[in-house]
């Protein structure tokens, strides 16, 4: 059997070379908390004030929207939600409730050019959508129309489906789906008012449906409120020849939660 310690030398050499490398970079720009800010041990991470915010979400959950039980329910239970208006796509999963520090979080990456927290965020949205990733042909996120990503510079879904990508090793596909009318933001607007909002606003432009054809996709955003614009994405990419669709997000505001007039952005 050959000798192992060569090797994991090796690995300590190129470990040890990378923090080397790193230093500079680390001592201009100390690390700092995703949530608050406060300087803290390594990117990505919440300090111990922002943590105990951070509501996960976890199993047990609705097999198809992805909402939390207070307990088990059994094999296949659906949620009522599900039941009374199911949802054009196969499954949604999110990674954390839509409160505390994961709002912090969304309204940085979304208003305040915080991409370096989308990295982090999709390591969490990795995590809570293992399931679909484990059966998803391609990442798609929900685009922008192009005056809004104009002004905004990036598009925050697609930051964090480019991040999902990578560390799913799955194609990503940024162009699939075309937002081809110009929406109102849906801050404000009633649930139902989102729904027409969104209506027919996508599409799949003809060159882009070899992307999609016959695949199962993943769409992602980075958050789940009343599920219009989901809804309505997954829509045009079954018209445009995908398979299947599951939704995969950051966060999720949780049924009961929901209000039109929200006074924080979403």
């Amino acid at each position: 059997m050959a000798d192992p310690m060569p090797k994991i030398k090796s690995i300590e050499i190129m470990n040890l070379a990378r923090s080397i490398v790193g230093l500079p970079a680390r001592i201009l720009f100390p690390p700092v908390c995703a949530g608050c800010r406060r300087h803290v041990s390594q990117p990505g991470v919440l300090c111990g004030a922002c943590w105990p915010k951070l509501r996960l979400l976890e199993r047990p959950w609705c097999p198809v929207m992805g909402t939390p039980f207070t307990h088990h329910m059994g094999e296949g239970f659906l949620s009522a939600e599900a039941i009374a208006d199911p949802p054009p796509f196969e499954r949604a999963r999110a990674a954390v409730a839509y409160s505390g520090v994961a709002r912090q979080m969304v309204q940085g990456l979304k208003y305040q050019d915080r991409t370096d927290l989308a990295p982090w965020m999709a390591r969490w949205m990795v995590r809570a959508g293992a399931d679909l990733i484990a059966e998803a042909d391609v990442v798609v996120p929900v685009p922008l129309h192009w005056r809004r990503f104009f002004r905004r510079r990036f598009n925050q879904s697609a930051e964090l489906a480019r991040a999902v990508s990578a560390l799913s090793e799955l194609p990503f596909a940024p162009s699939a789906v075309r937002r081809v009318k110009l929406t109102r933001q849906q801050v404000g607007l009633e649930r139902g008012e989102r729904e027409e909002n969104v209506r027919a606003a996508f599409r799949v432009p003809t060159e882009a449906e070899i992307e999609i054809a016959g695949r199962r996709v993943l769409l992602i955003d980075d958050v789940y409120t009343t599920g219009a614009t989901v809804r309505s994405a997954t829509k045009a990419l079954k018209r445009g020849g995908a398979a299947a669709v599951d939704v995969l997000t950051f966060a999720r505001v949780l049924p009961g939660d929901f209000r039109a007039d929200e006074s924080a952005t979403i």
